[in-house]
């Protein structure tokens, strides 16, 4: 048991912001994480928070995961006092970081997401999880399946994840497992470029477009920088931002600003 005390830290908001679609609420205040194979439990109780793992784990993978040395709230304090909009959003939803999940992990997940909603997003990685995944045990004795790796799905048909209520998807995420098993695309190398280098990769990706490049390079590989436009965000930038996001004010942290603007037009704005 690793304790923590954490400002700037949600794990509820971090639930409902869209970036992840294995964590769960599992008890009031306590939170189930998959990434990858690894498993945690965290229980949280406004700052304070528990984290049940081996400490080395939380040190050489969680506490990098939930960037957690990170300041956020040094983040809000930039914000343009004269944007009430977007203050509002980052006061609603200033508990969200940015998470570095799994890179492969992130792919699939987000090119399942395409027309796709929150709720069928999950059945269908809990389906190729279940069917495709390593079974594991937690450090608390709970059995669960890790993530399937490339080389688990690279050998199957085009529909078969169909199976796993997938659809037209399914094709999506097979042709990536080969392009992965080929060298087409290297992971550890596509770790290490830099966000413009990144995206441009991931584009060659069959079925992925901008908008899951960037959330692939926001949401695993960690460029702050990306700036992710579904329709919510398209949306909201219509509203209040016609002349486009102030991008320059904001260089280097764009995409924490577009998870408080997603979270607040998901859960808080008037607008909605």
């Amino acid at each position: 048991m690793i304790r923590k005390t954490i400002s700037n830290f949600d794990l509820s908001q971090i639930c409902a912001s869209g970036q992840c679609f294995r964590m769960r609420e599992t008890a009031p205040g306590t939170y189930v994480i998959p990434s990858g194979e690894r498993l945690v439990r965290v229980m949280q109780n406004g700052e304070d928070c528990v984290f049940d793992c081996p400490e080395q784990e939380f040190d050489v993978y969680w506490k990098d995961y939930f960037d957690l040395e990170n300041d956020y709230a040094g983040y809000i304090e930039q914000i343009n006092p004269r944007d009430t909009y977007l203050r509002e959003a980052a006061a609603l939803g200033g508990g969200i970081r940015i998470l570095r999940q799994d890179l492969w992990e992130t792919i699939v997940s987000f090119l399942i997401s395409q027309q796709n909603h929150i709720a069928r997003i999950r059945r269908c990685i809990e389906n190729i999880c279940a069917e495709y995944g390593s079974r594991q045990v937690s450090a608390w004795g709970e059995e669960y399946y890790g993530f399937p790796r490339p080389e688990a799905l690279a050998g199957l048909s085009e529909d078969a994840l169909k199976a796993c209520n997938l659809g037209y998807r399914s094709k999506y995420v097979v042709r990536a497992a080969k392009s992965v098993l080929s060298g087409g695309i290297d992971l550890e190398r596509l770790s290490q470029m830099p966000y413009r280098k990144a995206r441009e990769e991931l584009l060659k990706l069959y079925g992925v477009g901008e908008k899951v490049a960037d959330c692939i390079c926001l949401f695993a590989l960690h460029h702050l920088e990306a700036f992710p436009v579904d329709t919510h965000i398209r949306q909201a930038l219509e509203r209040h931002y016609r002349r486009g996001f102030p991008n320059r004010r904001y260089r280097g942290f764009q995409g924490v600003m577009q998870q408080y603007i997603f979270y607040y037009e998901l859960t808080g704005s008037p607008d909605r």
